[in-house]
Protein backbone atom coordinates (compact mmCIF):
# COMPACT_ATOMS: atom_id res chain seq x y z
CA UNK A 1 0.00 0.00 0.00
CA UNK A 2 1.05 3.57 -0.54
CA UNK A 3 -0.08 6.66 1.31
CA UNK A 4 -1.10 9.65 -0.79
CA UNK A 5 -0.55 13.12 0.64
CA UNK A 6 -4.07 13.11 2.17
CA UNK A 7 -3.24 9.99 4.19
CA UNK A 8 -5.81 7.71 2.51
CA UNK A 9 -4.70 4.22 1.56
CA UNK A 10 -4.66 3.16 -2.08
CA UNK A 11 -3.49 -0.03 -3.69
CA UNK A 12 -0.22 0.03 -5.67
CA UNK A 13 -2.16 -0.86 -8.83
CA UNK A 14 -4.19 2.35 -8.62
CA UNK A 15 -1.15 4.58 -8.63
CA UNK A 16 0.53 2.87 -11.61
CA UNK A 17 -1.41 4.70 -14.30
CA UNK A 18 1.49 5.02 -16.70
CA UNK A 19 0.99 5.18 -20.47
CA UNK A 20 1.73 2.04 -22.47
CA UNK A 21 5.32 2.17 -23.68
CA UNK A 22 5.75 0.59 -27.11
CA UNK A 23 8.55 -1.81 -27.94
CA UNK A 24 10.66 0.74 -29.77
CA UNK A 25 12.93 -1.77 -31.50
CA UNK A 26 9.92 -3.65 -32.84
CA UNK A 27 8.24 -0.39 -33.92
CA UNK A 28 11.44 0.74 -35.63
CA UNK A 29 11.58 -2.52 -37.58
CA UNK A 30 7.87 -2.60 -38.45
CA UNK A 31 7.50 1.05 -39.44
CA UNK A 32 10.88 1.80 -41.03
CA UNK A 33 12.52 -1.54 -41.72
CA UNK A 34 15.56 -0.67 -39.56
CA UNK A 35 16.99 -3.20 -37.13
CA UNK A 36 18.81 -0.72 -34.87
CA UNK A 37 18.74 2.90 -33.83
CA UNK A 38 21.63 5.17 -34.79
CA UNK A 39 23.52 7.32 -32.31
CA UNK A 40 21.22 9.00 -29.76
CA UNK A 41 17.95 8.25 -31.62
CA UNK A 42 16.54 5.78 -29.05
CA UNK A 43 17.31 8.09 -26.14
CA UNK A 44 15.67 11.03 -27.93
CA UNK A 45 12.56 9.00 -28.83
CA UNK A 46 12.22 7.70 -25.26
CA UNK A 47 12.65 11.23 -23.92
CA UNK A 48 9.91 12.50 -26.22
CA UNK A 49 7.55 9.64 -25.34
CA UNK A 50 8.02 10.41 -21.64
CA UNK A 51 6.39 13.78 -22.30
CA UNK A 52 9.52 15.87 -22.08
CA UNK A 53 10.66 18.60 -24.45
CA UNK A 54 14.02 18.53 -26.20
CA UNK A 55 16.26 20.58 -28.44
CA UNK A 56 18.09 18.13 -30.69
CA UNK A 57 21.00 19.20 -32.88
CA UNK A 58 22.19 16.59 -35.35
CA UNK A 59 24.09 16.76 -38.61
CA UNK A 60 22.35 16.28 -41.95
CA UNK A 61 21.79 12.58 -42.57
CA UNK A 62 22.07 11.54 -38.91
CA UNK A 63 18.40 10.61 -38.63
CA UNK A 64 16.73 13.62 -37.02
CA UNK A 65 13.41 12.94 -38.73
CA UNK A 66 13.03 9.55 -37.08
CA UNK A 67 13.43 11.24 -33.68
CA UNK A 68 10.08 13.01 -34.08
CA UNK A 69 8.36 10.69 -36.55
CA UNK A 70 8.60 7.47 -34.54
CA UNK A 71 7.16 8.97 -31.33
CA UNK A 72 4.45 10.53 -33.46
CA UNK A 73 3.42 7.19 -34.90
CA UNK A 74 3.64 5.11 -31.72
CA UNK A 75 2.42 7.75 -29.28
CA UNK A 76 -1.04 9.11 -28.69
CA UNK A 77 -2.58 11.99 -30.58
CA UNK A 78 -1.30 14.12 -33.43
CA UNK A 79 2.29 15.27 -33.92
CA UNK A 80 2.71 18.61 -35.69
CA UNK A 81 6.00 19.39 -37.44
CA UNK A 82 6.64 23.00 -38.46
CA UNK A 83 9.04 23.37 -41.37
CA UNK A 84 9.73 26.20 -43.81
CA UNK A 85 10.93 23.73 -46.45
CA UNK A 86 7.97 22.67 -48.60
CA UNK A 87 10.00 20.38 -50.86
CA UNK A 88 11.44 18.54 -47.83
CA UNK A 89 7.97 18.14 -46.29
CA UNK A 90 6.59 16.78 -49.57
CA UNK A 91 9.51 14.33 -49.86
CA UNK A 92 9.14 13.10 -46.30
CA UNK A 93 5.38 12.66 -46.59
CA UNK A 94 5.83 10.78 -49.88
CA UNK A 95 8.37 8.46 -48.24
CA UNK A 96 6.04 7.88 -45.28
CA UNK A 97 3.14 7.13 -47.63
CA UNK A 98 5.27 4.46 -49.35
CA UNK A 99 5.40 2.79 -45.92
CA UNK A 100 1.64 3.29 -45.47
CA UNK A 101 2.20 5.63 -42.53
CA UNK A 102 -0.52 8.23 -41.78
CA UNK A 103 1.14 11.55 -42.54
CA UNK A 104 0.30 14.64 -44.56
CA UNK A 105 1.42 18.20 -45.05
CA UNK A 106 -0.34 21.53 -45.46
CA UNK A 107 1.33 24.46 -47.19
CA UNK A 108 0.71 27.34 -49.59
CA UNK A 109 1.41 25.34 -52.75
CA UNK A 110 -1.76 23.28 -52.26
CA UNK A 111 -5.14 24.26 -53.61
CA UNK A 112 -7.81 25.27 -51.13
CA UNK A 113 -9.61 21.98 -51.80
CA UNK A 114 -6.43 19.95 -51.12
CA UNK A 115 -5.85 21.84 -47.85
CA UNK A 116 -9.44 21.28 -46.74
CA UNK A 117 -9.31 17.56 -47.59
CA UNK A 118 -6.09 17.14 -45.64
CA UNK A 119 -7.42 19.09 -42.66
CA UNK A 120 -10.54 16.91 -42.66
CA UNK A 121 -8.34 13.80 -42.56
CA UNK A 122 -6.60 15.28 -39.53
CA UNK A 123 -9.93 16.07 -37.84
CA UNK A 124 -11.18 12.55 -38.63
CA UNK A 125 -8.17 11.08 -36.77
CA UNK A 126 -6.70 9.49 -39.90
CA UNK A 127 -3.39 11.37 -39.61
CA UNK A 128 -0.73 10.93 -36.91
CA UNK A 129 1.95 13.26 -38.33
CA UNK A 130 1.11 16.67 -39.81
CA UNK A 131 3.74 18.86 -41.45
CA UNK A 132 2.88 22.56 -41.74
CA UNK A 133 4.71 25.66 -42.90
CA UNK A 134 5.04 28.71 -40.61
CA UNK A 135 3.30 30.99 -43.09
Amino acid sequence: MCLPSDGARTSPKRRLLLPRVPDLSQSLQELYGFSTFRGPQREIVEHHLSGESALVLMATGDGKSLCYQLPGFVGDGLTIVVSPLIALMDDQVAALHKRNLPATCIHSMLTREEREQRLQSVLDGKIKLLYVTPE
